[in-house]
């Protein structure tokens, strides 16, 4: 009769721990498909940048036209790969955008000001030139505040939504 108990004890164990491994294992797989993901976001958004710089040159390009084209291109790659291999971890690429815009917004505004660098400028000031404005910089970093902030945040996000947009019309099996 003890044996009984005894047996009947270890095996809920034995099924914590298999379901704890299981965990672990999802958690991996999640992980690296979400890297793939942002390679793939990242990897469209070089591939604008590539384009705009070697065909039609940066001087002659709107700020908006680049901000478009760096939503547009991953939002369609996100959209066309998750419609190949559907998951679920696509669509989270957008919290790595924001977090990497949160990181850069919290450098820029660390940054002290100057002569030629926004200088008296408040922090929504430094935030809007360095990110946003059409037409005027900060000079925080060199003028490249949208290269290194906006664009791939952008980007980012862009193949968020069109991976989640693709995840939700994908064919149901009747």
């Amino acid at each position: 009769m003890d044996h009984d108990l005894i047996s009947t004890e270890i095996e809920p164990e034995e099924e914590l721990v298999q379901e704890e491994e299981e965990r672990v294992s999802t958690l991996g797989h999640q992980a690296l498909w979400v890297l793939i993901h942002m390679i793939l976001a990242l990897g469209s958004w070089a591939l604008v940048i590539l384009f705009i710089t070697v065909v039609l040159k940066p001087e002659s390009i709107p700020v908006m036209i680049t901000l478009a084209m760096a939503f547009t291109v991953p939002f369609i790659t996100g959209a066309i790969f998750t419609r190949i291999k559907q998951n679920e971890m696509a669509s989270y690429t957008w919290l790595i955008g924001l977090i990497w815009f949160l990181i850069i917004c919290l450098w820029i505004l660390d940054m002290p000001t100057g002569p030629n660098q926004c200088y008296h400028c408040d922090a929504s000031q430094k935030i809007y030139l360095t990110f946003f404005s059409p037409s005027e910089d900060s000079n925080l970093i060199d003028g490249q505040g949208r290269f290194v902030g906006t664009w791939p945040a952008m980007a980012l996000v862009a193949y968020g939504i069109g991976s989640r947009i693709a995840r939700r019309r994908r064919p149901s099996a009747a």
